[in-house]
């Protein structure tokens, strides 16, 4: 290394070395210098009033109170700083990217390219998906037979978070230049230049902007970026933002063969996206994180492969979701639960679970059914990844949660259909949009994505909103509908 280098290493070493230490050790000392001069007649007086038998030395008691004052400045720089959302906007499609499952089936019957017994396949799950004819998909869905290339595919991209990206800058009034980090989450979508730099462009955001692309998380990237958001905030400067913009581009990643476990994903996937934008300042925020939790169990190999992007025998590339991926995503629940209930569950509950469970595993008496810890006690309001019936249903019964608790989801699967990562924001409006949320109620945000994840995160309102907006304005006052009728 040469001596410059070596310069350098040093002068970086020096400023960190004086940013941690420096800086609180002349803090402390000021602060001691201060109390030292508002607390001396007050010693002097003790001194004089206490016998010297029992006098207490003058600088026993400095250094009692530099040490307080040194522990104190340690704490309030070493504790985690609280994480804030300011707001969030989710995307509105316009009605000309409507499809109803009448057209969605009756393009798959002209196309030349699928089996009758793929067309049947297709229509049943149409029929058991949950979704309304309102959902809707890019401009490239709309054809027979659908082709988006990367022009179509970035104007796609492009049309939901600018939009989105608008709604949630005239909502914040925030200056573009106070945001510190950019955040972006699209599974299988990856320009050059990346959807990040596609932000920055349009927006103008600063230079030194700290810049994170994830990919191929599928729909628990979210959440994800959530904690990663504010573990970014933990290092930034008090008062920092990061903006979080999260989307599936669907068009590109249409499935055009006939294996069955890979037209799944063209029956359920519709347009979506979401902005956040996550602030260590308490000014305008409208909800405080609590905790977030991730559970990754991808070290499996059935969890790692039950949602698979992969060619079929004729080289179409599609998505593939594996017959195990109920009792992968059961599985993933579980083990995020056992890690989240110690944060979130009261005393009692937690009690009861340990009693069950020593009853079952050490006395050994199986015929005790396995106690399931009331969630509804931690939280007023659940927001379950929509990822389809099956999904909505099994959290639900998993968790013991009333119909009433698991209404967002299923609204937004009606309403939206399953729209990837940024579901759990659509009902997290939804929520809004029926005037349920209060002030200090909590939510719990549960995603699940390839890998395979369950990752969950936990918010308090703090100032619920004041009007009826977002996606559900035009059409919240229809809802709840009775879905095994309409669905």
């Amino acid at each position: 290394m040469s001596s410059g280098s070596d310069l350098k290493l040093l002068t970086l070493l020096y400023n960190r070395t004086a940013k941690i230490l420096v800086r609180p050790i002349v803090t402390t000392t000021t602060l001691a210098a201060g109390v030292l001069n508002k607390g001396a007649p007050w010693l002097v007086a003790a001194h004089e009033i206490v016998p010297q038998s029992s006098a207490i030395c003058l600088i026993h008691l400095l250094l009692v109170a530099v040490l307080l004052i040194i522990t104190a400045t340690f704490y309030l720089a070493l504790r985690p700083k609280t994480v804030y959302l300011l707001d969030y906007a989710c995307f509105q499609p316009s009605s000309n990217l409507r499809i109803t499952k009448a057209t969605a089936l009756e393009h798959q019957r002209l196309s030349p390219l699928l089996f009758d017994s793929t067309i049947s396949f297709i229509a049943t799950i149409l029929e058991r998906s949950g979704k309304s004819d309102e959902t809707c998909v890019p401009h490239a869905h709309h054809y027979i037979e659908p082709h988006c290339g990367l022009d179509e595919g970035r104007a796609e991209a492009e049309l939901v978070v600018f939009s989105v990206m608008d709604d949630l800058f005239a909502k914040t009034c925030i200056n573009h230049g106070t945001i510190g980090a950019l955040i972006t989450n699209c599974s299988t979508f990856s320009p050059v230049p990346s959807m990040a730099d596609m932000i920055v462009n349009r927006y103008k955001l600063r230079g030194d902007l700290r810049v994170i692309n994830l990919s191929g998380m599928a729909c628990s990237a979210s959440v994800t970026a959530v904690g990663l958001a504010s573990n970014m905030l933990q290092v930034m400067p008090w008062g920092s933002h990061v903006l979080v913009v999260s989307t599936e581009t669907i068009g590109p990643f249409y499935y055009a063969g006939n294996k069955r476990s890979m037209q799944l994903v063209n029956v359920l996937f519709r347009t979506g996206g979401a902005a956040k934008l996550l602030s260590t300042s308490r000014s305008k925020a409208r909800f405080r994180l609590g905790h977030f939790t991730r559970t990754v169990t991808a070290a499996n190999n059935d969890a790692y492969r039950c949602v698979y992007q992969e060619e079929d025998e004729k080289g179409n590339i599609g998505v593939a979701l594996s017959k195990d991926l109920m009792d992968v995503a059961r599985n993933a629940l579980k083990a995020n639960i056992m890690k989240t209930g110690p944060l979130v569950l009261s005393t009692s509950e937690l009690l009861k679970f340990l009693f069950f469970n020593v009853a079952r595993k050490v006395l050994r008496l199986r015929n005790i059914r396995p106690y399931i810890p009331n969630f509804s006690v931690a939280f007023e309001h659940f927001c379950i990844h929509v990822g389809g019936p099956a999904v909505i249903t099994s959290v639900q019964r998993g968790l013991n949660l009333s119909d009433k608790h698991v209404e967002p989801s299923k609204m937004t699967l009606h309403r939206f259909g399953n729209q990837s990562t940024s579901s759990v924001w659509y009902e997290l409006s939804y929520i809004e949009a029926k005037c349920l949320m209060k002030k200090g109620n909590r939510v719990w945000m549960i995603g699940f994505g390839a890998g395979y994840e369950c990752n969950t995160v936990g918010w308090l309102c703090i100032e619920p909103s004041s009007c009826v907006g977002g996606p559900w304005a035009s059409c919240i006052h229809r809802y709840p509908v009775d879905i095994s009728k309409s669905g």
